[in-house]
């Protein structure tokens, strides 16, 4: 294991390159942020790696031999993982985990979220305001280095932390244990103070460019908004999560 070469948007991973020493940390169960493949590379333990990722729902991208060469100068074979900084916690486990300790569930499901700091600073609010899981899907997502838990504060250590195939599954596992899912978009039919966020809810949040996914449109219960003075257009992502976790908080305080 060695440590990736310093660079702002690559930086701090720990670094395991081999296909045999990568397919061993798969069936060891350790923690692995993200996988990368050659286009080119394949045989059974190519596909073994690749099974393996699927069934722990760890995102692989495959890449050109020119990504691998410059992520590290010892021999790869093809096949580069990261090792996490942080664990994972299956959703339905998370969801079990919240409801066994006596708590209404408050989850965020992060749409196509890629900017680490915005994560960061979307776990530090929902810590603050007693939100207990963010859910992120393997891709699409942010990958969560130092820049992100340092941005949070330490917050994304301390909260669950739950990886998903795709969001339209995540939504799936949330409906049959009860949960509303709330999208949230500009143009949302409920502004967020007439929405109801005492009951066990998991918040949507979608990229700042696209907003959230059609999927997430369609199935929502509600498409909830924050509304605003003036004709500016939006606010930034972690500041309309905190405005919204703020509700939540308040919402669930008055009720006790």
């Amino acid at each position: 294991m060695e440590k990736r070469r310093d660079n702002k948007s690559t930086k701090s991973f720990p670094l395991l390159a081999g296909r045999k020493p990568v397919q061993e940390a798969l069936e060891q169960g350790v923690t692995i942020e993200k996988i990368f493949i050659l286009r080119t590379a394949a045989g059974p333990e190519i596909n073994h790696i690749k099974q393996l990722a699927r069934e722990a729902n760890i995102p692989i991208s495959q890449v050109p031999v020119e990504k691998l060469d410059y992520l590290t100068k010892v021999q790869h074979q093809g096949v580069i993982a990261w090792t996490s900084l942080l664990q994972y916690t299956d959703l339905q486990a998370a969801i079990s985990f919240v409801v066994e300790k006596g708590e209404v569930p408050m989850f965020l499901l992060l749409d196509g979220i890629t900017d680490v700091r915005n994560v960061g600073a979307i776990a530090r609010s929902a810590l603050c305001c007693g939100a207990q899981g963010i859910i992120l899907p393997t891709s699409h997502a942010a990958s969560l280095s130092e820049e992100a838990i340092k941005t949070s504060a330490g917050a994304l250590r301390k909260i669950l932390l739950c990886r998903t195939p795709s969001v339209p599954q995540a939504m799936d596992v949330l409906r049959l244990n009860g949960i509303q899912i709330l999208g949230t978009q500009m143009k949302g039919s409920v502004p967020v103070y007439e929405c109801d966020l005492k009951i066990p809810t998991v918040i949507v949040m979608g990229a700042e460019d696209t907003g959230i996914s059609k999927d997430v449109l369609k199935r929502a219960d509600q498409l909830i908004r924050i509304p605003m003075v003036g004709t500016f257009d939006s606010l930034n992502v972690s500041v309309a999560a905190g405005m919204i976790l703020y509700e939540g908080m308040r919402q669930r305080l008055l009720s006790k």
